[in-house]
């Protein structure tokens, strides 16, 4: 077989391993955002003919929505406990075969919610999505990792950035699945709830076909011949000597170290701002309301104007217009650079909801106002797909070091699933209190989020480590003397790693 067709059989195999894992992974995410709005009417409608059934209680209308939002937001707090303990799992069962023992947490949380109705509990729906929840959260830990280590350099952003493709590839699916005329129906809610457990089971018939991450079989396996293995399945041809030299320099230096607790990079001023940035970044991407659009489609689409029967089909158009969002995102990341789309899209967001607010304000005075709002908010998730969306989950890659770079992703992800849970409890609420000012509180994320990158989240694009280290610098040792700095660069010299979005 000749070169060019073992190297394109190479390039098959990673583009299906990815297919696999994400199919399992952040596809996940995404799907089980989707798939909570549609059954809304049914499950509330559910909690209260139990509470009635049980206890003869007739809820009002304001415990309802408490009991529902704790069924939404719940999914966050066991997308927080997931991203806590992935790090743990990956080191002692390897990355692949972390995602394959993930899928317990989904079949778990499947089986309960598909028998929920019949068992009369909402509590088993509401146990269901924290396992769901915790699925969640160890994928969308693992699988970046998963992949960064197993694409070629040439590849590497590309390869981390399918993450956020086939989130919003999960929202499309989810709302889809979620059509009336599906599994969205009144008697079909049960089996909308436990249908994510069919990507789980694609993951489990397709991914042991795939190999381990080189770089954890050679550094933490210390089993070379399979790391090499690895590597020609995964190139589908000899592997080059350089990458091999780059993984084996990466063992030498991992050689008695350790990696960094979350806590210890609290206290480490050589990287206070960087780790600042990214738990205001990872924050904000939450706390901008974007994902809650897709808990609370309902809700937002009725403030809009919309009238119920043409709901179900506008929501199908959220998710396509992040997915597209996402996928330019991917072609213009490399040429325009992260700060810029960021900032950009944070930009973008502040001015839609600005404009949301002066829609839905004039709603009941202007015939064709209703429908201005409705664009207001796909442009709010367009906006939010070409910056946020694909940028965020890059940066702890590119701020930390090796030996860092597990603990950032812990305290990213913690931030991220605590905004979450708080958005999510809280925006129903925002939206029927507030009525048209519901989008002012994620409007002034946004600018304070924009205002934030400009002033000090510098540009990684085509930088290395240590050049980026030195840009925070200026932050970190303010006013201090010189060989602070001088040590801490010395410091991250060995960990320096090339121009890649690896993550």
């Amino acid at each position: 077989m000749s070169p060019a067709v073992t190297e394109k059989s190479g390039s098959q195999t990673l583009i299906l391993m990815v297919a696999s894992a994400a199919i399992g992974g952040t596809l996940q995410y995404g799907y089980n955002l989707a798939i909570m709005n549609a059954p809304t009417t049914f499950i509330q409608n559910f909690i209260n003919e139990t509470f009635l059934e049980r206890w003869d209680i007739q809820l009002e209308d304001y415990q309802v929505t408490l009991v529902w939002t704790i069924i939404v937001s719940i999914f966050s707090l066991g997308g927080l406990s997931g991203a806590l303990i992935a790090g743990p799992m990956t080191i002692h069962f390897g990355r692949k075969k972390c995602l394959l023992l993930n899928n317990i947490f989904l079949m778990t949380g499947a089986l309960l919610a598909v028998t929920s109705r019949a068992a009369k509990s909402f509590e088993m729906i509401i146990l269901s999505r924290v396992l769901i929840g915790v699925n969640a959260g160890i994928s969308m830990n693992v699988q970046p990792m998963y992949f960064g280590e197993s694409a070629p350099k040439h590849l590497r952003g590309a390869v981390s950035l399918s993450s956020a493709v086939f989130t919003s590839f999960g929202v499309v699916l989810g709302q889809v699945v979620g059509l009336r005329e599906i599994l969205g129906s009144e008697s079909c809610w049960q089996y909308l709830l436990g249908s994510n457990a069919i990507p789980g089971f694609i993951q489990l018939l397709t991914l042991p076909w795939f190999p381990e991450s080189p770089r954890y079989l050679l550094i933490d396996r210390g089993d070379k011949e399979a790391c090499i293995n690895a590597l020609r399945q995964l190139r589908g041809c000899e592997i080059q000597s350089s990458e091999l030299d780059e993984i084996l320099q990466e063992q030498i230096e991992a050689k008695g170290t350790r990696p960094s607790r979350p806590w210890e990079l609290f206290s480490d001023r050589s990287v206070r701002w960087q780790l600042i940035s990214v738990m205001v970044i990872s924050s904000a991407m939450q706390l901008c309301g974007n994902d809650s659009i897709y808990f609370y489609a309902s809700y937002v689409f009725k403030e809009a104007g919309i009238s119920d029967d043409k709901i179900q089909y506008i929501t199908i158009g959220t998710g396509a217009c992040e997915f597209t969002a996402c996928i330019m995102c991917n072609l213009l990341i490399e040429r325009k650079g992260r700060r810029f789309m960021l900032m950009g899209g944070y930009i973008f967001m502040t001015i839609w909801a600005v404009v949301f607010t002066v829609a839905l304000w004039f709603e009941h005075n202007i015939s064709w106002m209703p429908y201005l709002s409705m664009t207001c908010i796909f442009t709010y998730i367009l906006s939010f797909g070409m910056g946020p969306a694909g940028v965020t989950g890059v940066l702890p890659t590119e701020l930390f070091s090796q030996n860092a770079r597990p603990a950032a992703y812990m305290i990213a992800g913690s931030m991220m699933w605590l905004s979450l849970f708080i958005i999510g409890m809280i925006f129903p609420f925002l939206v029927s209190d507030l009525n048209e000012f519901c989008f002012v509180p994620f409007g002034t994320v946004c600018i304070m989020s924009a205002l934030y990158v400009g002033l000090f989240l510098p540009e990684t694009k085509g930088k290395s480590l240590l050049a980026i280290t030195r840009e925070f610098q200026k932050l970190n040792y303010k006013g201090q003397d010189k060989n602070d700095e001088s040590q801490t660069q010395a410091n991250y010299q060995l960990g320096e790693v090339g121009p890649s979005t690896a993550l």
